[in-house]
């Protein structure tokens, strides 16, 4: 089968079951919903560009079972040039979303494809399946399948030494086993464009519960997965009013199991506190999974590098030192991630398996920079649209009888007053709007917790042989 054209994703997620929730009603028709179809429509416009035949040599590679043309997103790098060919097809889709959008389909082929290539982790382990993982990654790249995931427990209480003492399950965890697979109960957070994907990607890894400790992938219309939404951030249909939110608001959702069946052949292992807690951090997991989204992050801030300088041209305030201060650190911030980013490609290993990984320390350093930076890159453009990012009015303003007087009040100085009020509001959408809130936010906790990011590099940085340069030091 192969790769999928956007007509085909909407028609396969439109034909699925799936039971989604907002605003206190099931959702019944997904395409055409408000709070929806602009991210779906976005999702099946990057389909659409890998069946463009000219830019199916950057887009696709052949299948090794069927000879299709398959997604780059799915190769398993061999060599540092597979690397590279797989981070300009990841740029390609970035840019057509701006880097808004965090779960492009790129995102989770990248998370499947790494788990596969670290299947044999799980060899010889006892509740491990290491052949599921990669059925379920032949599958995904053979049917161009999409995903989302949710690997994150309910905050009920964040203490060190909590552990959940109630009658019914809230953390998702295994009620019961049978020969059919796996009974789920309670629910996990997070889970990004839940419900807007063929299928559903869970892991565990918790410190005490065994019966939280588990990894499978099953279809997102699986009887008893219910998907509960946050508020949409949805401003409304005009591209001009809300030119990001009107096209690449993601949804959040908690994801709800009532006695959910896994059947044994969607699980990769279950109840072992050791694998669980292993394999992410020893699989090649975190090399990819940085790779890709450092890759979007990059595009992100050219964008964001982009839309500054246009509102300086715009009010014409590039002549200010402090204006230029603020954009240098737009500059910095970008390099920095491009040096890292190939440097983590130029540094990259072939790992037992004969896959090449790329750095995973270099892009450790990557991760722990941007959720630093951007926060600080979404109140530059505040600081620089100052008091103009407060009074836009909306394209229907423009058209209406008073029209005449936003021609000539909202002029600027290269743009006449609606091409100013665009460049304005699209700021407004990516820094003060809910959706750009939520992007700030979104960026700041990717990963997980800065601190524990910052911990995680300390304690797996090398740090000996600088340690033992000093000692000769001072020994001499």
């Amino acid at each position: 089968m192969g790769i999928v054209n956007g007509k085909t994703y909407l028609s396969r997620i439109s034909g699925l079951s799936t039971e989604i929730w907002l605003d206190g009603e099931k959702v019944q028709d997904l395409s055409n919903h408000p709070a929806f179809k602009g991210i779906l429509h976005s999702k099946a416009s990057l389909y659409d560009l890998q069946c463009q035949p000219n830019l199916k040599e950057e887009m696709t590679f052949l299948s090794p079972l069927s000879g299709d043309s398959i997604g780059m997103s799915y190769l398993q790098p061999k060599t540092k040039e597979d690397l590279r060919r797989r981070r300009k097809m990841i740029e390609r889709w970035a840019k057509e979303t701006a880097g808004m959008m965090g779960r492009s389909p790129d995102y989770l082929n990248t998370v499947i494809m790494s788990f596969a290539t670290s299947a044999s982790l799980l060899e010889g382990k006892e509740n491990c399946y290491p052949k599921h993982i990669q059925s379920l990654y032949e599958a995904a790249r053979e049917k161009d399948l999409s995903f989302t995931h949710t690997f994150i427990t309910p905050q009920v209480n964040r203490s060190s030494m909590y552990l959940e003492y109630s009658n019914e399950p809230i953390s998702a965890q295994i009620i019961e086993k049978n020969n059919k697979g796996l009974i789920i109960k309670g629910a996990r957070l997070l889970a990004t464009q839940g419900g807007l994907t063929d299928e559903l990607l869970v892991f565990g890894a918790p410190r005490f519960a065994k019966e939280e400790a588990f990894a499978f992938a099953i279809p997102s219309d699986t009887k008893g997965v219910r998907f509960l939404c946050r508020e949409s951030y949805v401003g409304g249909e005009s591209t001009i009013d809300y030119p990001l939110s009107s096209r690449f608001e993601e949804m959040d959702s908690i994801v709800v199991f009532d006695n959910v069946l896994v059947p044994w052949e969607r699980v990769f292992f279950h109840e072992d506190l050791e694998t669980a807690n292993m394999f992410l951090s020893q699989s090649s997991f975190n090399s990819f999974a940085y790779h890709q989204v450092i890759t979007r992050q990059i595009v992100k801030t050219e964008f964001i590098l982009g839309l500054a300088e246009n509102m300086i041209n715009t009010i014409n305030v590039g002549e200010y030192q402090h204006i230029q201060e603020k954009m240098a650190e737009i500059i910095i911030g970008l390099e920095t991630l491009k040096a890292l980013i190939e440097k983590a490609e130029n540094d990259a290993l072939l790992n037992d398996q004969g896959f090449m990984i790329p750095n995973k320390t270099i892009l450790l350093v990557a991760s722990n920079i941007f959720p630093k930076i951007y926060p600080r890159f979404s109140e530059i453009l505040q600081l620089i649209g100052a008091s103009g990012l407060v009074s836009l009015p909306t394209e229907k303003m423009f058209h209406s009888e008073v029209g005449k007087d936003l021609n000539q009040y909202l002029q600027a100085t290269c743009r006449s007053a609606d091409e100013r009020n665009k460049i304005f509001r699209l700021a407004w959408d990516l820094t003060m709007s809910s959706f750009g809130t939520r992007q700030t936010q979104y960026e700041r906790y990717f990963f997980g917790d800065p601190v524990r990011l910052s911990g995680f590099l300390y304690n797996n940085y090398p740090k000996s042989d600088y340690v033992e340069r000093i000692n000769e030091f001072l020994t001499e």
